[in-house]
């Protein structure tokens, strides 16, 4: 008994170091949106070693914050420490500055964003209702435009579109294209931009996306792309060639609905092309997901909860292939396959379906 004792006692130590540890994270996740915020990743990229004063001159901004800063950083193992000096190494550099896919640091913004909505979704849990997708907007369809968009713009023609056979060379002759659940609309635009002979439409319920997805048309001025405000469990009649899902399907109240309104929607020898998060539909498949912790949360704290609110049946985050291929089927696609997505987009998978 008493060994047993000593084997929960160190246990309970080791796990307790492990939870500080979670905690020292959460922490630090901050510290890298502050970092961003203030542009001081930008500012220490490639500037080799650095005082703290020598970084707040660069960065136009306190000292004695920077130097506070800096000391989080540098324990946390962003930071190089060299006597006084700090440096960002360039492996860390290329990870959180710049306008490129590999640039991660935005992805902290979200846990400052869904931590507002603690108490909310804390009464979820007590009564089952979910948090409405209302609560969340505007802020939310902004933040997703600012964790995807640098992602996209490098790689939604170049590695997304081209997972389907034939699609890129059908685009740019000229195509019918849907995108449902747009949000603020960036991916339609972009594609807008690269395929003049096309027609695009988004469709979302959100009116503040809508809004956003039409200005950022206007200044590029695209003649081809259009937004609508519109349910897409209630498409319409039309028959368009390419129907994409950005990250869109799992938290839907009525997803079998919606895809299959999308096969409806669809040409005969259209495609409907997905882009969603790359898991096991079951947890035990899950656990060696580098990323499972941050995806099984921000389900909790969103997808799951807002899918409850509009008495859906709560897919979250990581519904995952096996359930995503059986729905696709059952909406009616009788080829559905999964592509990978480019090396570069750890999160997602790439699910190709046509009639």
């Amino acid at each position: 008994m008493a060994g047993g004792g000593v084997e929960v006692d160190a246990a309970a130590q080791a796990f307790t170091g492990k939870v500080l540890g979670m905690i020292a994270g959460g922490v630090s996740a901050f510290m890298i949106d502050l970092g961003l915020r203030t542009g001081l990743f930008d500012a220490a990229s490639g500037a080799g070693p650095l005082t703290s004063g020598e970084l707040a001159v660069r960065a136009g901004l306190d000292e004695r914050y920077v130097r506070e800063w800096l000391a989080a950083m540098t324990t946390a193992g962003v930071f190089r420490l060299d006597g006084d000096r700090f440096e960002l190494p360039a492996a860390h550099a290329v990870c959180l500055s710049g306008e490129t896919s590999r640039n991660v640091a935005p992805r902290t913004q979200m846990v400052g964003f869904l931590g507002q909505h603690l108490g909310s979704v804390a009464r979820a849990f007590r009564d089952g209702a979910g948090v409405p997708y209302s609560a969340f907007r505007p802020g939310f369809t902004t933040l997703m435009d600012r964790l995807n968009r640098f992602r996209y713009d490098q790689l939604l023609v170049s590695g997304y579109l081209t997972a389907a056979d034939g699609l890129i060379e059908r685009l740019g002759a000229g195509i019918a294209v849907a995108d449902i659940g747009c949000g603020s609309g960036h991916c339609l635009n972009i594609m807008a931009a690269a395929f003049p002979q096309s027609s695009f439409v988004g469709f979302d319920v959100a009116e503040d996306a809508i809004a956003d997805g039409d200005a950022e048309a206007a200044r590029l001025g695209l003649s081809n792309a259009r937004f609508e405000v519109r349910d897409v469990t209630d498409l319409p009649a039309a028959s368009f060639d390419l129907i994409t899902a950005f990250d869109a399907i799992h938290d839907q109240a009525a997803p079998d609905l919606v895809l299959r309104r999308a096969r409806e929607a669809l040409a005969g020898d259209g495609v409907f092309l997905a882009i969603d998060v790359k898991a096991s539909s079951g947890v035990a498949g899950n656990l060696d997901h580098p990323l499972g912790p941050y995806l099984y949360g921000v389900s909790v704290m969103h997808c799951l909860s807002v899918s409850l609110a509009g008495g859906g049946p709560g897919l979250g985050t990581m519904w995952g292939r096996e359930l995503a291929t059986l729905m696709f089927h059952d909406a009616g696609f009788t080829t559905v396959e999964e592509r990978p997505a480019p090396p570069q987009d750890a999160i997602n998978t790439i699910y190709v379906c046509k009639p």
